[in-house]
């Protein structure tokens, strides 16, 4: 019996169900069409994990006073566990790159993850500011050939493409 079992385990171990998750909400946010193509499963257990994000940037939408500033920043740090600090190129171990007192030398670009959390609440959390849950949306789309898996697409309810096939 499955009492109390909460999620899909999608026949990956913790670390990388929870890593598979992080990619994938910091490819739905930061993807320009606004949607991503996936698996029904993976799809289903994305939607409660990218919502969760998106209702901390639209909580910091609705602040004001003189802690709002401090609040924010902590509803930043919370969002920016959802997604992954990403790699760089920059290699710490290599000495020749590494200033006087072990500090970079070059400037390493953002990545992602922080692209993710930029996008989140300067444009979406203004964006949904006004609704009260329900940011995706799931449709499916039929079998896959190779392995007859069933496919979807999850997507950002109320996305500029929509918005403009609406006028």
């Amino acid at each position: 019996m499955r009492h109390l079992k909460a999620h899909r385990k999608l026949g990956r171990t913790t670390e990388h169900r929870i890593s598979m998750l992080r990619n994938m909400a910091t490819s739905l946010i930061i993807s320009e069409k606004g949607y991503i193509v996936t698996t029904v499963p993976k799809a289903k257990e994305l939607r409660p994990f990218v919502e969760k994000v998106i209702t901390l940037a639209r909580r910091a939408q609705n602040l004001s006073g003189d802690e709002a500033k401090g609040q924010e920043v902590h509803l930043r740090r919370q969002a920016a566990r959802f997604f992954h600090a990403g790699n760089s190129t920059f290699k710490l171990e290599q000495s020749r790159f590494r200033g006087a007192k072990g500090t970079p030398k070059e400037k390493v670009e953002r990545t992602a993850g922080v692209k993710a959390v930029q996008l989140l609440f300067d444009e979406l959390g203004a964006r949904y500011k006004n609704r009260n849950g329900g940011y995706t949306r799931i449709i499916k789309l039929g079998r896959r050939k190779g392995d007859n898996a069933e496919m979807a697409v999850i997507e950002l309810v109320d996305n500029p493409r929509e918005l403009a096939a609406k006028q």
